[in-house]
């Protein structure tokens, strides 16, 4: 009994416990006070989320009671029917403007550039002055030319009259043969020289002319490459100044090689239009025609290139300038079409969303032929006089029960919220929901 006390003593930690002791209790306590938050946030959460469905109902489009798309209450949606049209049918490739003709001015003698004739950026005719090149030179080797015709003219005329004498003298047998012969080879060879004469006389005044530069095209000048009183010469890269011609105007543009036959096809029977479009591909620049299809297919690309003619009255078109390029290649008519916010996409393809007399709605499968200006052209799948939902697809799945909040037309721009395609909270042509698949909130 007198070791009870010392034994008490030791079982019970005092205020100045081994620091180890002090540590180890701290790391319990906050490991119990992490758990307890944790728990209290999962049951917030847990609530939160059990709250926010009694409230919602079933998911939307699953036909839960309460909910939207179910029993009780039907999706709201905006209908239009499927119109009947005619369509044209475009093939769109890219394209570049170039000019109809081009032609670098550049002189053809050399010279000191006298005078300029034209202004930069101004329209020229075919034969109109534009450039004099100093031509006292050249009218010198005129002139020398004429002199040396008209001496070798002489020589001639003197070595005729001599033959012509000598052949009365050789009848009458006064005169021996072989003088009469050189007189004549004289006579000859007196002749080819005139001629000589002639051409090197002609080739001068074909140098002179050269001193006048004249347009060889109707077009509009470029900006000059030179300068009043510089030398100009025949060797010049750069040239003068540059004329194209912009009415009319080209555009070379590419397709596909598959539509290479549907292309010849129509061609035969019809001249085919082209349309140039800006950049944005809705501007209409300018309207033309289909002038050539090459003769040959690009093996890298697997696309054949044409060419196509504007007449470009308004200057729309310039040279180097990239353009959408559509070919009309026919008018299908009486083609069934809606907006383009009717289309949805899902993992078998395209679809449409089908009003049925009972107020549900239909998901059946479409083939679009093509798509402009928020239109689509159906091919399958769809009969004109048919309701389809424009707007509102995003909460509907097979059987689904609708309310008709509106109606529009099949057409463009028709039938959405606020007078958008689609509505304003319709989902976008090619993005709606798979059929069967969960609502995106």
């Amino acid at each position: 009994m007198a070791n009870e006390p010392e034994i008490l003593q030791r079982a019970t930690p005092v205020e100045g416990a081994h620091p180890s002791v002090r540590r180890k209790s701290r790391g319990i306590w906050v490991v119990v006070a992490i758990v307890i938050i944790a728990a209290a946030v999962g049951i917030i959460l847990f609530r939160r989320s059990h709250a926010g469905g009694s409230q919602g109902g079933a998911p939307a489009g699953a036909g839960g009671r309460g909910g939207p798309g179910g029993v009780g209450f039907p999706v709201p949606v905006i209908a239009g029917a499927v119109a009947q049209k005619d369509v044209p049918i475009y093939l769109n490739g890219i394209g570049t403007v170039q000019a109809f003709n081009s032609v670098s001015i550049r002189s053809r003698v050399d010279g000191q550039l006298e005078k300029i004739s034209f202004t930069e950026g101004a329209d020229v005719k075919a034969g109109e002055l534009l450039a004099q090149i100093d031509p006292a030179a050249f009218r010198a080797q005129v002139q020398q030319a004429e002199a040396k015709k008209a001496q070798d003219e002489a020589q001639l005329a003197n070595a005729q009259i001599e033959l012509n004498r000598d052949a009365a003298l050789v009848k009458d047998k006064i005169l021996a043969q072989d003088v009469y012969d050189s007189q004549k080879a004289l006579v000859n060879q007196l002749e080819a020289g005139v001629k000589a004469d002639q051409a090197a006389l002609e080739n001068a005044k074909v140098q002179l002319a050269y001193t006048t530069i004249t347009a060889p095209i109707d077009g509009q000048a470029g900006i000059r490459q030179m300068d009043v009183g510089n030398m100009i010469r025949a060797n010049d890269s750069n040239g003068l100044v540059t004329l194209t011609q912009l009415k009319p105007i080209s555009v070379v543009f590419t397709l596909p090689e598959q539509n290479l036959n549907d292309i010849q096809a129509n061609r035969s029977t019809n001249e085919m239009i082209v349309l140039a479009m800006d950049r944005d591909n809705k501007t209409e620049l300018s309207r033309g025609v289909l002038a050539v299809i090459d003769n040959q297919i690009d093996p890298a690309t697997a696309t054949v290139r044409l060419k196509a003619t504007f007449q470009n009255k308004d200057l729309h078109l310039w040279p180097g300038q990239f353009v959408n390029a559509r070919l009309l290649l026919r008018i299908q008519h009486n083609a069934a079409v809606v907006p383009a916010s009717v289309v949805q996409r899902g993992p078998e393809g395209t679809y449409a969303f089908v009003i049925k007399d009972d107020q549900t709605v239909e998901l059946r499968p479409v083939k679009v032929g093509q798509m402009e200006q928020d239109m689509a052209l159906i091919e399958e799948g769809l009969k004109p006089g048919e309701q389809v939902v424009v707007d509102g697809q995003y909460k509907l799945q097979r059987g689904s029960k609708v309310k008709l909040g509106g109606s529009s037309d099949a057409t463009p721009g028709a039938g959405g919220r606020n007078g958008r395609p689609g509505g304003s909270q319709g989902s976008k042509p090619g993005q709606g929901r798979a059929p069967g698949a969960p609502e995106k909130s």
